[in-house]
């Protein structure tokens, strides 16, 4: 689908969120996890140090650059089965099918800039991206702490991305690589059917028994179980399997599909600012509940079909002008 809106959105700087600080008033922090091929752990770890400085020391699993200028990074294989003596046979079976993992603290917005300079510098040493082979299942995680823990301050953002996922992977599409993996499948439909007729009424124990109920799966492009599990902890830890529960955090976790790190004009201020698209989206109160009318309708008619939703997405983003903020 072509996209005005996605021609609007700036690739080279990284938009504020329309609720920049959390309810005690610090700024907002987003942890960043990139993924890529192409490079050894110490590759990478040696140009994070290069980059922000700080001292390497390994572990069984991983590396780390403690004492960053932007705090303490992780470089690590993303893969469970890094146990002691795995490593080297997970490298030469399945070489660049595991990717590499940059994993970032939570950052302050001033210092967000940093990740697109780390990504530059990555691209010039080699790193391969999501694009360029299809078995590459690559992605990239950004973890915007969320305002507050509290109803009003979740559920817009919950709603407004489950009205705009359809339009985010259609204005751009998954690569075929990353759509052929369970990794960032989308919310069920009959969730979001709850979230545009109800939910604007939920208290957070409705939001975690419907999306239990709905979806208990990390697989989502915006997965809600971490800041669930936060919310809520045993109710998460007993309706997912043993091990599954990862642990809880107030942070937003947006898994995005693709990670194109070798591609010059792909950057993370892109991804960052698509989703700000959402976040701005649930702080346009009258806006969100156009797009909550709207699902129902679509809904409603037989004739419909996804992509028809999308468009419809697209025309009331571009009436919003919701590049502007």
């Amino acid at each position: 689908m072509e996209s005005e809106v996605i021609e609007h959105i700036a690739k080279d700087r990284f938009w504020p969120l329309p609720w920049p600080d959390r309810i005690d008033g610090a700024p907002r922090r987003t942890g960043v996890e990139i993924e890529f091929a192409g490079l050894s752990m110490r590759d990478a770890a040696e140009i994070v140090h290069s980059l922000w400085g700080g001292d390497i020391s390994s572990s069984a699993d991983d590396l780390k650059v403690a004492g960053t200028c932007v705090g303490d990074v992780i470089v690590e294989r993303d893969t469970a089965l890094t146990a002691e003596g795995i490593e080297g046979l997970l490298r030469s079976a399945l070489g660049d099918l595991v990717p590499i993992e940059v994993v970032t603290p939570p950052l302050h917005p001033d210092t967000l800039p940093e990740t697109d300079r780390l990504v530059l510098m990555l691209r010039q040493a080699g790193a391969r991206g999501t694009r360029d082979s299809i078995a590459f299942g690559f992605g990239v995680h950004l973890n915007p702490e969320v305002v507050d823990t509290t109803a009003d301050a979740i559920l817009p953002t919950v709603r407004a991305y489950g009205l705009l996922e359809d339009w985010l992977r259609s204005a751009d599409p998954i690569d075929p690589s990353r759509r052929l993996l369970p990794f960032v499948g989308p919310w069920p439909r009959g969730f979001v059917d709850l979230l545009a007729s109800e939910a604007a009424e939920w208290a957070l124990d409705d939001l975690t028994r419907s999306y239990l109920a709905q979806t208990p799966t990390r697989n989502r492009g915006l997965d809600l179980l971490p800041l669930l599990e936060y919310l809520a902890p045993e109710s998460v830890r007993k309706a997912l399997p043993e091990g599954q529960a990862k642990g809880g955090r107030p942070t937003w976790h947006y898994r995005l599909p693709g990670a194109r790190i070798d591609e010059p004009d792909w950057t993370i201020a892109y991804e960052w600012n698509r989703w700000c698209i959402v976040e701005r989206v649930a702080a346009r109160a009258g806006l969100l509940d156009e797009l909550s009318r709207g699902w129902q309708e679509h809904r409603a008619a037989l004739t419909t079909l996804r992509g028809d939703w999308a468009r419809h997405v697209e025309e009331l983003l571009q009436g919003a002008e919701i590049w502007t903020g």
